[in-house]
């Protein structure tokens, strides 16, 4: 092991441990760059969320089957996976902020463009073609927060980011509630798209406010005076390192495998099998993402609490209790919309502890190609679920459908983080 390696090992002094602590001690920098994540994050999750949305209208009014359109959100996750990792790398090499303003405009752009197709084809094109941008804003982002919040606050600081997401997801929904009200199904799709455009509204705000982080600037400057250049595409898989890229990406695939056959057919759920309109079921994904949100903010007082390992665990276990309850118990639609508050919560709680503990896994020179690769690694893999969720739906209850995926991705979950060592508290270096 290196010289910067093992000063990546070492840890630090565990501080103020209330969640806003953090931000109370923050400097202007650490502030600006924690506003500028927070609202990529908001706003990607909006982006993401709005196709699981309005997937009853696609099928309704292109005659496409649940299956096929599942695929969609497939074909944007496994997309993004790619966009992840290439962008994790282009981060490493070009720099954290550089990469973020790039990937932004890429998939405001091509909402856009899917805001105005003629057909499920198009449709699927844009989706993939929006998803490489949208997994790379996720890998340069987390490792921009990752590298710029001192150590004793990284894991509130990024699942306070990542908290982000949960209030993506309700803009989405109000912005459903509002169009499908106003405006008939057929036009107000579109426009949901085009709201989704507003990401690169951001790009103005990073290049104005938000600077390299210091460690990353270092690295990349030393990469450079030695000649040496960046490290390559492939050294995650290179010696001791390979072990941790594994089971990380065994990590990533459980968390959101589990994630997205949840989410993406929760709102289908509700208006087919509980028999609830677009409109009504708005109050249920309501409370669904008030949990979410809650989840985020208690994992990330917990990843710095009790550690990032520990806190997966507890949430995954908490998963897999709560949505066998959510679909396999005949439940009354009162006691349903009170159940989608846990199943927000420990559904999405632990996310908040995956971008310090991929951040800190692994050395400065590799952390984007690493980040970048074992979360969409996994977002690529999870990406399968909405579409086998959709197809096994045809020979069973989606009910049923959502249980076996979402049971079987909490268990890899489960077992490739207890595997995993605990990162809390690993100060950041330059070099490695």
């Amino acid at each position: 092991m290196s010289t910067a390696e093992s000063k990546s090992m070492e840890v630090a002094e565990i501080e103020d441990t209330s969640l806003l602590a953090f931000y109370r001690d923050m400097n202007l920098q650490e502030r600006r760059t924690f506003w500028a994540c927070a609202s990529g994050w908001t706003l990607d999750g909006m982006d993401f969320m709005i196709y699981p949305l309005v997937i009853g209208t696609i099928i309704t009014l292109w005659k496409v089957d649940a299956g096929t359109a599942g695929l969609a959100g497939t074909v944007t996750l496994l997309a993004s996976a790619v966009g992840g990792w290439l962008g994790g790398y282009l981060s490493d090499r070009i720099g954290r902020v550089k990469t973020l303003q790039l990937t932004i405009i890429w998939f405001s752009f091509f909402s856009l463009v899917c805001a105005v197709v003629q057909n499920f084809d198009q449709l699927l094109i844009a989706r993939a073609l929006l998803g490489l941008g949208f997994g790379g804003e996720w890998a340069a982002g987390a490792v921009l927060i990752g590298e710029t919040i001192r150590p004793q606050y990284r894991g509130r600081a990024v699942g306070s980011v990542q908290s982000g997401w949960a209030i993506g997801w309700g803009l989405a929904v109000l912005a459903q509630a509002v169009l499908f009200s106003v405006l008939p199904a057929e036009n107000a799709w579109r426009w949901m798209f085009v709201i989704g455009a507003l990401p690169a509204l951001l790009v103005f705000y990073l290049r104005r406010y938000v600077t390299e982080p210091e460690i990353s600037a270092a690295t990349m400057a030393q990469a450079q005076a030695s000649g040496s250049g960046p490290a390559a595409l492939w050294e995650i898989f290179h010696g001791p390192i390979l072990k941790t890229t594994l089971l990380a990406s065994l990590v990533g695939t459980g968390m959101q495998g589990g994630y997205y056959a949840i989410t993406f057919w929760v709102p289908r759920f509700l208006t087919t099998e509980r028999k609830l309109s677009v409109v009504g079921s708005t109050g249920y994904l309501a409370t669904l993402i008030i949990g979410s949100f809650i989840g985020y903010l208690v994992g990330a007082w917990l990843a710095d609490r009790i550690g990032r390992r520990n806190l997966f665990l507890i949430f995954s276990i908490g998963a897999i209790a709560v949505v066998l309850l959510y679909t396999q118990l005949p439940l009354s639609n009162e006691v349903l919309w009170v159940l989608g508050f846990p199943l927000g919560f420990f559904a999405s709680g632990y996310f908040s502890g995956m971008g310090a503990f991929l951040t800190e896994l692994y050395p400065t020179r590799l952390r984007g190609s690493g980040q970048g690769f074992c979360y969409n690694f996994g977002r690529g893999v999870g990406a399968l679920f909405p579409f086998l969720v959709g197809a096994l739906s045809t020979t069973t209850t989606l009910a049923n459908a959502i249980a076996i995926f979402a049971v079987a991705a909490y268990g890899v979950f489960f077992i490739a983080a207890y595997a995993l060592p605990e990162t809390r508290g690993r100060v950041l270096h330059a070099g490695g």
